[in-house]
């Protein structure tokens, strides 16, 4: 900064020294900052993008304080959640929290709205009164006009030298006259059906931005699309897993139930056969069991006398054998 006013006041002395001999070296400044805030037009436009801008503000904030709330009920129902229930809605939130950064970027950010359409309303300004400095300069002969409120570094400034209401004029009176002769082309346009003229260069800067503004607003929402797109991916895999596992459990569970059911059929199925049978045998075959335990009986005691009398006469033949040989 310092190099620079050393070198501005030394080609000021340089050049004055030179055109001494002719004339004196006139030199002026203007204030930006002071005509700005004179400009009606100017300041009502300022007020609007500045209510503009808080009104962007407070929707911001506003998104901001509801994530952090939930954030905050997350906190509380972490002990009653799963982690897959967790961290889906952890990334819920961290998604929300990324769009709400996108928007204050595209609306605050160094190529946002804010900026932008400060750029495009103070480039008629600055214009006018760069028109307006050439105009004066020219006219009044002036050398040099330096801006007050630029880098350059002034430490001391006499007031008969402050151009600055005179470039606020000439600004009023262009102002002034760019109203008539649109009021009277307005006019005359009403009464004759005359097209106005179309400004190209502002039609074709509208147009890069609104392309520009709808390809990011594109690419967002592309971006949050895919997005939803794996959580519901993560979702429905999520589901299908606790499905399968609880279609396993049930099947198990159903299997388990059948075979007790068979095991206790089969064990049922066999008592009645046996009940069954013993009904049958009781009915249809008691009177020949009787019978046939009768006989079986009889012969047994009959077999038994035959062979206890076999044995008595064996025993006789013996002792009466015995007795011969003696």
């Amino acid at each position: 900064m310092k190099s620079k006013v050393l070198f501005l006041l030394t080609v000021v002395f340089t050049l004055s020294l030179s055109l001494h001999a002719q004339r004196g070296v006139r030199i002026g400044y203007i204030d930006t900052e002071y005509i700005l805030e004179n400009v009606p037009e100017y300041q009502e436009a300022i007020s609007q993008l500045d209510d503009k801008a808080q009104k962007w503000n407070t929707e911001i904030q506003a998104k901001l304080s509801a994530v952090e709330q939930k954030r905050k009920d997350l906190s509380n129902e972490k002990a009653l959640l799963t982690k897959e229930l967790i961290d889906e809605r952890e990334e819920d939130l961290t998604f929300e929290e990324q769009e709400i950064l996108d928007y204050q970027q595209k609306r605050f950010g160094p190529n946002g709205d804010l900026m932008i359409q400060k750029k495009q309303l103070m480039q008629p300004i600055q214009d006018q009164i760069f028109a307006a400095v050439q105009d004066l300069a020219g006219s009044r002969k002036y050398d040099f006009i330096f801006d007050k409120s630029a880098d350059v570094v002034m430490l001391y400034s006499a007031k008969q030298f402050d151009l600055s209401d005179q470039i606020l004029k000439s600004i009023k009176r262009a102002s002034k006259r760019k109203q008539v002769q649109t009021k009277a082309e307005r006019k005359a346009a009403e009464d004759e059906e005359v097209v106005p003229e179309v400004n190209l260069e502002l039609e074709e800067r509208e147009k890069a931005l609104e392309e520009k503004k709808a390809a990011r607003e594109s690419a967002v929402e592309k971006a949050r699309q895919e997005k939803l797109a794996a959580r519901e991916a993560k979702v429905k895999a999520a589901a299908e897993r606790r499905q399968k596992i609880l279609d396993d459990r049930a099947k198990a569970k159903q299997d388990k139930l059948d075979a007790k059911n068979k095991t206790t059929e089969t064990e049922t199925g066999k008592s009645a056969d046996l009940k069954t049978t013993s009904e049958t045998k009781t009915k249809a075959q008691l009177i020949e069991e009787n019978r046939q335990k009768k006989l079986k009986d009889r012969e047994a005691r009959k077999k038994a006398l035959d062979d206890k009398k076999k044995k008595i006469l064996e025993e006789r033949q013996k002792a009466k054998d015995s007795i011969n040989n003696n």
